[in-house]
């Protein structure tokens, strides 16, 4: 199993390119099925996760070609087999992102309940709920969703839909299985994440009629049927703002292309309250920082987009962990996503939490350091905070369990190599 060794101290300085984001490239991997022409994804990320969609497309039937520069060729035939498999479901969650264009253009779809990360509960009921109303038939047996139309119906019909939560994926499944229904589909409530926003930009690219999208409030005009598009994948905000916080943390200077300040407003907003200097460009976002032992912690709470990104809190957590003063930190999207405080606490981070709150005592102010220690990575953004402290600490960190790391970062340790960090892979 491979780990990462880090010696830490070292500032990070240079340039490094973000890549595509994860949670765009999914849906739009299944996106791809809502047709039997040809699609083409530029700026696909190498990634854990991107990998397994991509297989689970090809095991039902469709042509998914990977090219070297990180474009991926897709082509989802008519003789598909609408079915997600346990064995490729079970180890991420975004697997579920095939039911709603399975359905829609074969009109039956089974899929495998989905596993993943071990952050908390992400229940899949929103979706079955939001598809109900659009007139399909499901039902839940022996571990899989089996969801198909009424007979003699041959599509989806338009409905309004309101969830109870606010969800990311099942905003995008609705928005896939309304673009090839009968009538006109509203989602209310609807996630605004700009993964919503590039996955529109793509169906509309494809034929479909999207009105809102960005937005809490979605129309989708269905139509008969799509076709073929090329599109580019946005890039990685996640990744943008994990490497925002690291070169913060280190004392660096350091110019991420391609990162969008735009999608960054919340976590940038903290950095300079923090006396990080971040500056959006044209072609990335240029960040620079006098050092951890100068920076001032920042509370937060974690919300919805947007709101501070439940993605970003690990990472800029391990931020107020060495910078001044005392900060508190909420999470209110996951009941499970401390788990990176107790590997933080090895190394010699003063964190308490009390169920959703943590509460940090920055070592900033008293001019201690973190001492490097062997961790454990718990989910893909605990690896993340769990590498920007190893970067800060005294002495060697080994992060074990960097499996999770792979499913969300495109070579991590290669890009931190390449701004100075002294980073290895190692089994």
């Amino acid at each position: 199993m491979d780990k990462l060794l880090i010696q830490g101290g070292y500032r990070l300085q240079g340039e490094v390119v973000i890549s595509g984001a994860k949670n765009a490239a999914l849906p739009e991997l299944c996106a791809a099925l809502l047709t039997a022409d040809p699609v083409v994804l530029h700026n696909v990320p190498h990634l854990q996760d991107v990998l397994t969609m991509k297989k689970l497309v090809a095991n039902m039937g469709a042509r998914a070609e990977r090219m070297a520069d990180g474009t991926v060729q897709l082509q989802a035939p008519a003789t598909l087999t609408p079915e997600a498999p346990y064995e490729l479901v079970k180890t991420m969650r975004a697997s579920i992102l095939a039911l709603g264009p399975l359905l829609a253009r074969f009109g039956k779809a089974r899929v495998s309940l989905p596993g993943g990360c071990a952050i908390g509960s992400r229940p899949v009921d929103q979706h079955i709920k939001g598809l109900l109303a659009m007139g399909a038939v499901i039902a839940v047996e022996h571990g899989y969703i089996e969801a198909s139309l009424p007979s003699g119906q041959t599509r989806l019909k338009g409905a309004r839909i309101a969830t109870d939560m606010v969800t990311v994926t099942g905003t995008e499944n609705f928005m896939m299985a309304a673009a090839l229904a009968d009538g006109e589909t509203i989602l209310e409530n609807a996630a605004q994440e700009p993964e919503i926003t590039d996955l529109a930009e793509m169906l509309i690219a494809m034929g479909a009629l999207i009105e809102g999208h960005g937005t809490s409030k979605i129309r989708i005009h269905g139509v008969e049927s799509l076709h073929g598009c090329s599109h580019h994948v946005v890039a990685d905000r996640i990744e943008a703002g994990t490497f925002l916080c690291a070169v913060a943390a280190t004392g660096g200077d350091a110019m991420l292309r391609h990162a969008r300040g735009d999608h960054l407003d919340a976590v940038i907003d903290k950095l300079r309250d923090a006396g990080v200097t971040v500056e959006p460009l044209p072609d990335g976002i240029r960040v620079a920082s006098p050092g951890a032992a100068a920076l001032k912690a920042q509370g937060f709470r974690t919300t919805e987009y947007p709101g501070f990104p439940t993605d970003m809190q690990a990472q800029f957590m391990a931020l107020n962990v060495v910078a001044q003063g005392t900060s508190t930190v909420t999470e209110t999207i996951f009941e499970n996503r401390f788990m990176h405080v107790q590997e933080m606490q090895r190394l010699g981070a003063r964190i308490h939490t009390e169920g959703k709150v943590a509460m940090i005592e920055g070592l900033g102010g008293e001019h201690r350091r973190l001492s490097g220690a062997t961790v454990m990575a718990t989910d893909l953004r605990a690896s993340a905070s769990l590498v920007i402290a190893g970067l800060v600490a005294d002495g060697e960190t080994l992060v074990d369990r960097i499996y999770h790391l792979d499913r969300g970062y495109d070579r991590m340790e290669a890009k931190l190599s390449a701004l100075g960090a002294h980073i290895q892979r190692v089994r």
